[in-house]
């Protein structure tokens, strides 16, 4: 029998509340897949992040749900690397992480936040509102009245974006298996709901994000589903977003003019408001070139150790 200790920790607290719970196993490199399968199984939240040694990078970080692993996931970084800041195994500065999603750098700060490198966004296909309202139980009317289209965006995951009317986000209806077949269709891991917040907020959007396939019915921090949506926000630029509903105020408040040259664009999420736990996640989008093709993005949070669990796997009969 082996015994795993495993490390829960919240990530994406806001003002020390809320956030969401990941396990984190360090010195997994004699774990293999089945036993982080069982281990993430066991510990039953979204993810487990497992770190490991690397040859190049200076850990190796895998994520398991508890249907299976997947390539990135960003709260679960965070969690991870948050965790070895806080037991002296990483000190502040700048680090990179070996993922399934490639090599990515994560910086961590000397008052312990965490910043995530992410992947240069992909847009990979827009779908059409009725298909989607099919989902998430609102009209497809009331979806084209945002005049935001909706599109499916990868940062590391492929999340289907989509936006919602002030007020809708409550009243979203989750249909599971309609969505989790229609993501298996289209390859994708799960719906990345938002609505823009009000020129007095100082959050842009509020968020929501159900990944039924796999196995998590509605997540309150999304790391990688923060990356592509501020990437879709970037994309449609400030002058697309106002002429579609948005204040130019509200807008102004949240991003950088656009400019021909080396645009910037900053975004403060908060997501799990339904949930009754709410986190706050910034996001960073720079596009780095005037054709629009070299992008930097990072997501920055702030994590809490909350306990331990103690996992036996029992060896496999002979």
């Amino acid at each position: 029998m082996k015994t795993i200790e495993v490390h829960l920790v919240n990530a994406f607290t806001a003002f020390d509340e809320g956030g969401n719970p990941a396990g984190v196993v360090l010195n997994a490199d004699s774990l293999s897949a089945e036993e982080k399968l069982k281990v993430a199984q066991a510990v039953g939240y979204s993810e487990t992040a497992f770190v490991s040694k690397d040859e190049y990078a200076d850990v190796a970080l895998s994520f398991f749900t508890v249907t299976g692993e997947v390539d990135f996931c960003g709260h679960a970084t965070l969690a991870a690397f948050s965790l070895m800041f806080q037991q002296g195994i990483l000190q502040a500065g700048d680090y990179t992480q070996r993922t399934k999603a490639g090599m990515l750098g994560v910086s961590i700060t000397g008052d312990g936040n965490v910043v995530m490198e992410q992947k240069s966004p992909e847009f990979t296909q827009r779908l059409p509102y009725e298909d989607v309202s099919e989902l998430i139980g609102i009209a497809p009317d009331v979806l084209a009245s945002t005049q935001l289209p909706i599109e499916v965006v990868s940062t590391g995951l492929p999340d289907i974006i989509v936006a919602v009317p002030t007020g809708y986000l409550s009243k979203i209806d989750l249909n599971a298996d309609k969505t989790t077949e229609f993501c298996e269709q289209h390859n994708a891991v799960g719906i990345h709901a938002f609505e823009l917040c009000e020129a007095s907020s100082n959050l842009t959007a509020s968020c929501r994000n159900f990944a039924p396939l796999l196995g998590i019915t509605e997540e309150s921090a999304t790391g990688s589903a923060s990356g592509a949506l501020a990437c879709y926000l970037a994309k449609h630029s400030i002058e697309e977003i106002d002429s579609k509903g948005s204040s130019s105020e509200n807008c102004s408040k949240h991003q950088r003019a656009l400019t021909k040259v080396n645009p910037t664009f900053n975004f403060v999420f908060e997501q799990g408001r339904a949930m009754g736990c709410v986190s706050r996640i910034l996001a960073t989008v720079a596009i780095k070139d005037s054709e629009n093709t070299q992008w930097e993005v990072s997501v920055v949070g702030l994590a809490s150790l909350i306990g331990k669990k103690a996992i036996e796997l029992r060896s496999p009969s002979i």
